[in-house]
């Protein structure tokens, strides 16, 4: 009973934070013609209950694509049409065809936050919830303190109740896809999951984990046997659940390929705006985008970011195991992020998912790469006047894992989970012992140049022929620091079966 109150309690807390950051500004409040993107939420909301299915994702004179036109999955398009229809049903002028455009009025800011906050509440809390009460080896308050940690994540409560979208309702279809799979309930996993991508297509991020993790439960069930029968209910999950969630966009070929079309948009190009990734940080010194054809572009970034998740993936395949999962859907996603095309600032939140699920394991590095996701969006959170959100939500999330799991104190090698790593390199190095120390190090260094750049993009102006200079150095020291834990995740997942022998040894 005890548990349940202070569960509950922290669901609570988790939900006035998000409410709180709610009532400060939100994206392009107040500047037209374009506004941000609560207009676009919005806007989705006056296309769907106005127009057709079959013109949802066409160019017309009552859909303009240039002006927030949809740009994700059919999901994305029911879950505008539901909240539509509520809409319409408290206010029809809020979603009232060309007339509601740009739309702003107090009434309606609170009925967009509660959707946020109750599509919070439905399907991402609770698999936070669930996810850290089926956490095995720790106590009741370990695990309350958990889901405190990763509900008051900075970085997910400024883009969805800040910044203005529905990121919550993906991750958590997500969570609910890695609770299923890791528990052996591969269908309803699997079935989460494909929700998850039907919702936003960026959640390709996490699709070869899922898929090499349940392929690899096939070859170990054994392929002429249970494996085989898994894998034919798996796929037999797959395509009815996407057949269900595109079947009135598959009427015509045109339809189908329009959607996709609006959904990878390869033509805006390599990189937008300022995103830690490698492209951008790239283009400081050479500008590859005006250098390289624009096939050439594609086919270099799907190069970098195959060959940078493929030993990871092949690993999960061969061993698979939830502990290996959830570390490959950090790399993976994480590969993903620095060197695939076409990459928003905001996708960094894919990566944050899986790590938020591996802070028990690695508190120390885990926290630390969560600080470093949110300060990468430092450009977009003060463009949207979210810094004193942003101050208090860092904060408050830092003392939180700080004193929940003592961080400072586990930066051992066993705690790092680099011991088996270094076991290896001391066979060639014997005086390789000082990579805990190398961490903390780093660590310190690369809170200290957050904090500076912070304060410097706060205080001081840029200099006129180099207007975007804090913006750039956001993202030069945020990829670094990325590339960092690209390698670092890296070295757990191949090292991860020799630390098991080693531990088996040791017992």
């Amino acid at each position: 009973m005890e548990k349940c109150y202070l569960m509950t309690a922290v669901v609570l807390l988790g939900l006035t934070v998000r409410w709180t950051v709610s009532l400060n500004s939100y994206s392009g409040a107040g500047k037209p013609p374009m506004f941000g993107d609560y207009e676009a939420q919005r806007h989705w909301q006056e296309i769907t209950i106005n127009l057709p299915i079959k013109q949802w994702y066409f160019n017309g004179s009552d859909n303009n694509l240039q002006y927030w036109g949809l740009d994700y999955p059919p999901l994305t398009a029911y879950h505008s049409l539901l909240c539509a229809y509520v809409a319409k049903f408290i206010n029809p002028d809020w979603i009232a065809l060309h007339t509601s455009r740009g739309y702003e009025s107090q009434a309606h800011k609170l009925f967009m936050r509660a959707t946020v906050l109750i599509a919070d509440l439905l399907i991402y809390i609770p698999a936070v919830v669930l996810y850290c009460s089926c956490l095995k080896e720790i106590s009741t308050k370990k695990k309350i303190a958990n889901a405190l940690c990763i509900l008051l994540y900075p970085g997910l409560i400024l883009i969805d109740y800040g910044h203005f979208q529905y990121n919550s309702v993906s991750l958590g279809f997500a969570l609910w896809g890695v609770l299923g799979v890791s528990y052996d309930w591969d269908l309803l996993g699997s079935l989460a999951f494909c929700l998850a991508i039907n919702y936003k297509q960026m959640e390709l991020y996490h699709s070869l984990p899922f898929f090499c993790f349940l392929l690899g439960k096939c070859f170990k069930k054994g392929l002429k046997g249970k494996g085989l029968v898994l894998l034919i209910k798996l796929a037999c999950t797959v395509v009815a659940s996407f057949i269900l969630c595109w079947l009135p966009f598959f009427t015509e070929r045109e339809q189908t390929l329009q959607v996709l079309r609006r959904l990878f948009p390869v033509d805006r190009g390599l990189f937008e705006d300022k995103v830690a990734n490698i492209w951008c940080t790239f283009s400081v010194f050479l500008k590859i985008r005006d250098i390289l054809p624009h096939h050439i572009q594609i086919m270099i970034s799907f190069c970098f970011t195959f060959l940078s998740l493929l030993p990871a993936c092949i690993k999960l395949t061969l061993h698979p195991s939830p502990k290996g999962f959830k570390f490959t859907l950090v790399s993976c996603a994480l590969s993903f992020f620095l060197f695939s095309f076409q990459v928003h600032e905001k996708s960094i939140l894919l990566v944050s998912l899986p790590v938020c699920l591996v802070l028990r394991e690695i508190p120390f590095m885990s926290t630390w790469f969560l600080l470093v996701s949110t300060f990468s969006m430092l450009p977009l959170l003060l463009k949207d006047e979210l810094l004193m959100p942003s101050v208090v939500t860092v904060m408050a999330f830092f003392i939180a894992c700080a004193t929940s799991f003592s961080i400072f104190e586990k930066t051992s090698e066993e705690d790092l989970q680099l011991k088996s790593f270094s076991i290896s390199v001391r066979k060639y190095f014997p005086c390789f012992t000082f990579l805990p120390r190398i961490i903390q190090h780093l660590f310190l260094i690369s809170v200290i140049t957050m904090v500076l750049l912070t304060l410097m993009a706060v205080t001081l102006d840029p200099p006129q022929k180099l207007p975007d200079l804090f913006s750039v150095l956001v993202c030069f020291v945020s990829c670094l620091n990325f590339l960092f834990f690209l390698v670092y995740f890296n070295i757990i997942i191949m090292w991860d079966s020799k630390n098991g022998r080693n531990q088996k040894k040791i017992n």
